[in-house]
């Protein structure tokens, strides 16, 4: 039996026609594959970090570069594209992305210098930055309304299966076959998702623009800040440490390739389990589970100079911290979301591109450590501050009670949080 679905009123007034359910489910499996390629393009260079500094004659920290660059280059393309593309369909554009992702893949491929690589990473920036802007908000143009929440959770399931995953898996196919190889395999998977795209995602012609003064005022409240300060604490831990995984686990740990590989494929396990666990309690308790997210970072980062160089350690320090990673993304879309619930597409501006920002920052500082000191430093540095993300967490708390108390809601209006209760 054939069944349609309801055609959904689009923000401007027009319904778009009706489509099978099978259809508009693939057109959401669409855009999750092509986030999972992006996420898991930009994080590959984890896995591979000595193999392609090596390749190249640079130190582990020059290496690092390929995480600072698209980190950067997203963070300043999302909100720019954002604006910039106002008036173009959107699957128009998140084909175009999906193309420069696979251009930026093949130039990796066959590059002959470092610095060529450097060129295929500002390509991935800028993909993440414009794919994700658009991408991430689509759901409800997909879907009819009672299907939202289903195809939003699995359209962000690409961010953990891209994060906890693509790494070991990467890294596998860069043992058994050389680096280059999985950059191309990722070139041919972009090409898939392109086709796939344009098969199933109808034409979705905009509807409304986010201008840069709305995200100006989204900073203005008490949640987005302290939801943005978060962010940049928990990811400044995990991608300054996670970068120079591979380094330490040689050097310390001193496992070889197969088991590096290995211990990667178990942190990406504990990853799944904590985007699920995570996910489950940040959405009754965000702020709550974001500082346990935070805790256990901490947990699993600050004693692994110590007990890193036990396999045994390093696999139960690995699994900790895969676990309290997995919710971190899930934690801080949700808190951006809860902070601004009237503006979604402004929201998801500033998680994308907060979040990329401190991807490069966490890269870059982490490179400076571990050239001048060494991998296990910077393993206590991420526990660090993954510890201050906790005490942020704390005084969230305490500024949320003063402002819910009848003192504090006499402040003249500036104390009270913006939005929803996070």
């Amino acid at each position: 039996m054939t069944s349609t679905t309801t055609a959904l009123p689009r923000p401007d007034g027009t319904s778009p026609p009706p489509r099978s359910p099978l259809v508009e489910w693939l057109a959401v499996l669409s855009v999750m594959l092509g986030i999972f390629s992006i996420v898991t393009t930009e994080i590959l260079p984890i896995g591979l970090l000595t193999s392609i500094g090596s390749g190249f004659a640079v130190s582990d920290g020059m290496a690092g570069l390929m995480m600072t660059m698209p980190g950067f280059l997203a963070a300043v393309s999302a909100p720019l594209v954002t604006v910039a593309t106002a008036r173009v369909d959107r699957r128009l554009m998140l084909c175009a992305f999906l193309l420069l992702l696979a251009l930026a893949n093949g130039l990796a491929a066959v590059a002959p210098s470092f610095g060529l690589v450097l060129a295929s990473r500002v390509m991935v920036g800028v993909t993440i930055g414009g794919f994700w802007s658009i991408g991430a908000g689509l759901a409800d143009r997909l879907v009819p309304a009672e299907k939202v929440g289903r195809a939003v959770s699995v359209i962000f399931s690409a961010v953990p299966l891209g994060s906890v995953l693509g790494v070991p898996v990467g890294t596998l196919i860069g043992d058994a076959a050389g680096w280059r190889t999985a950059f191309a395999v990722l070139g041919v998977l972009a090409v898939g998702v392109l086709v796939l795209l344009l098969l199933v995602v109808p034409p979705l012609p905009p509807t409304g623009t986010t201008r840069l003064r709305v995200l100006g005022g989204l900073l203005r409240g008490v949640n987005t800040r302290f939801a943005l300060l978060l962010t940049v604490l928990v990811v400044l831990a995990h991608f300054g440490a996670y970068t120079y995984v591979t380094p330490f686990l040689e050097q310390v740990t001193h496992a070889g390739p197969t088991l590096i590989t290995l211990l990667l494929l178990t942190y990406g396990a504990a990853g799944i389990l904590g985007n699920f666990l995570g996910g489950s309690v940040v959405a009754r308790h965000p702020r709550a589970g974001f500082g346990a997210a935070a805790g256990l970072l901490a947990l699993a980062t600050l004693p692994l100079p110590l007990v890193g160089g036990s396999k045994a350690g390093a696999v139960v320090l690995l699994t900790l911290w895969g676990v309290a990673y997995g919710a971190v993304p899930v934690a801080s879309r949700t808190c951006f979301a809860r902070a601004a619930p009237d503006t979604p597409e402004a929201a998801s501006v500033l998680f994308t591109a907060s979040f990329q920002a401190t991807i490069s920052l966490g890269a870059l500082v982490g490179g400076a450590v571990v050239d001048r000191t060494s991998p296990s430093a910077v393993m206590a540095l991420g526990g660090l501050t993954a510890g201050l993300a906790v005490l942020a967490v704390w005084g969230w708390t305490l500024t949320f009670r003063a402002a819910a108390s009848p003192a504090g809601g006499h402040r003249g209006g500036g104390a009270r949080p913006a939005g929803r209760r996070p």
